[in-house]
């Protein structure tokens, strides 16, 4: 069976990449495109949609917050985002009705948790959590091989974690400051120690604050009881693999022997990278617009 040509979109906060194919192994083509204004980006979107052809679907993971919900009158809107000029953006339906084919939606992180529970690191389990760490934390969270939508799609990014001790910064989010997002991203990492993360050494203090933020995130997306896996991915993953083995470490002290659950041991297979890279993204797009090819799922054509 031949798998249907998919127009995806990732949206990102400084980059959204457009791609056209099928999957990992089908791709036919890729355009990168800065994220400046909404008006800027979007019309170089739809520039890049309308030289295309042949596509049966569209799918769009985008920053957010994003109104995940068919129902609601802003279905497709980015919300109230940090990202300035954004909030209250039309993506979804602007895009839709540009492409006139039916729609997949969803936040750019629940599209990186389905690309990599369908061609990564999540493969074998039909519960995961993807967690990305770069311009700000995002957390997509699959059950039964969907992402959990529910009030809206998850925001743990900005949960309150437990302070390390002694630790009182005031942390960089412009909503809550010291939660995770703004503790442990990258606009926070170099807020604290003045350089980038990719500029910082291995054993630079900061790092610890940083393992403890996101361990504590682990730590709450182990008592929900839903991740089987937990995928990180994100330009602050990606560039620092020495945050995985003290991630892992600070995980299994704070859960203290409490969840008991085989899926947790070896931690080495718990807490993963994202096999799929920078690509979890695009090609979790691709795969939002799979499944709005499928009867049951919810889309609409030009409005």
């Amino acid at each position: 069976m031949t798998s249907p040509l998919i127009a995806g979109i990732e949206l990102g906060g400084t980059k959204c990449i457009c791609i056209l194919g099928s999957g990992p192994d089908d791709i036919r083509e890729e355009v990168r495109i800065p994220t400046t204004n909404p008006e800027e980006t979007l019309a170089a979107v739809e520039a890049v949609l309308g030289r295309w052809s042949g596509y049966q679907a569209l799918g769009i993971a985008s920053f957010g917050p994003v109104s995940i919900d068919p129902e609601a009158a802003n279905y497709g809107f980015i919300t109230a985002t940090t990202k300035a000029g954004w909030s209250n953006t039309d993506v979804g339906r602007r895009l839709a009705s540009h492409a006139d084919v039916p729609l997949g939606f969803n936040s750019d992180v629940a599209g990186a948790a389905l690309g990599e529970g369908r061609w990564g690191a999540a493969q074998d389990v039909g519960d995961h959590a993807y967690v990305t760490v770069g311009t700000g934390i995002g957390i997509g969270l699959v059950m039964g091989g969907d992402p959990t939508n529910g009030l809206t799609h998850p925001e743990l990014g900005h949960i309150r974690p437990v302070r390390l001790a002694g630790d009182d910064w005031a942390g960089a989010c412009p909503f809550h400051g010291a939660c995770l997002e703004g503790l442990a991203s990258g606009p926070a990492i170099k807020a604290r120690a003045g350089k980038p993360a990719e500029q910082l050494a291995e054993d630079d203090p900061v790092w610890d604050g940083v393992a403890h933020a996101l361990a504590q995130l682990a730590h709450t997306l182990v008592l929900t009881g839903i991740p089987r896996r937990i995928v990180m991915g994100g330009g602050v993953m990606t560039g620092t693999p020495h945050l995985f083995p003290r991630i892992r470490e600070k995980l299994v002290a704070s859960l203290g022997g409490y969840v008991a659950a085989p899926g947790l041991d070896p931690v080495e297979d718990y807490v993963v990278p994202a096999a799929l890279g920078n690509h979890a993204g695009p090609l979790g797009a691709i795969e939002l617009g799979i499944r709005a090819l499928r009867p049951v799922a919810t889309s609409f054509t030009r409005l």
